[in-house]
């Protein structure tokens, strides 16, 4: 009978060493300059952050010398008596001319545009044969008086019929209105005679009309 014996023991065999000293060499650079570049990167970025910490201060600096110059230059002045006096003749002058601007917008100061409307109503009212020898406005437009010749006297009641009728007559009203035709001037002669003949008339009418607040007037 045969038996086998195992003469084999694995504390026998060569051991592996695994932390040698140049594997471990080698990590301990990489670590090393792993620092070492850390280091580098927080100096740097501590330099960028200082940088532009002195920039901000010199920003700062140069504002508040700015802000010291305006306060000089701009400093709070005392009251002048004499421009507080020139503001309120200012004011008062406005206020007087709000108070005229409203009387007149007001119209108790009868016509204020003038009496421009009046004549371009008279330029319109063209009427042939009939002419105009004068013309008078007063007071608000109240007081009209229209004085003309016509070649006949039918073209008179025409003419005030279309001069009525304008917009800017409206309302207005006529109390009188005299018609006559006018003798002509007599030739000169070097001696008056006994039984000379009557005067020559014109071949024309003189007409003049009148508004009511011309005739009250008068009266």
């Amino acid at each position: 009978m045969s038996q086998q014996i195992n003469l084999f023991n694995p504390i026998f065999l060569k051991q592996k060493k695994i932390f040698t000293a140049l594997p471990m060499a080698e990590a301990l650079g990489i670590i090393v300059a792993g620092a070492l570049l850390l280091n580098w990167y927080a100096a740097q970025r501590v330099s960028d952050l200082q940088r532009e910490a002195d920039e901000g201060k010199a920003r700062l600096a140069l504002r508040e010398q700015r802000l010291v110059k305006a306060n000089v230059q701009f400093a709070p002045r005392a009251n002048d008596p004499r421009l507080a006096a020139e503001l309120a003749d200012a004011q008062a002058e406005l206020k007087a001319l709000h108070d005229v601007s409203s009387v007149l917008q007001g119209g108790a100061l009868g016509n204020t545009n003038g009496y421009a409307e009046y004549f371009r109503a008279f330029s319109r009212q063209n009427v042939s044969g009939l002419w105009l020898t004068g013309v008078t406005i007063g007071g608000a437009g109240n007081e009209i008086g229209v004085q003309g010749r016509a070649m006949q006297a039918t073209l008179i009641p025409n003419y005030i019929a279309r001069l009525t009728a304008e917009r800017v007559m409206h309302g207005k009203s006529f109390a009188s209105l005299d018609i006559g035709r006018p003798d002509a001037p007599a030739a000169p002669a070097p001696a008056a005679t006994p039984g000379a003949a009557a005067p020559a008339t014109l071949p024309f009418v003189e007409f003049s009309l009148q508004s009511t607040a011309v005739q009250e007037a008068a009266k």
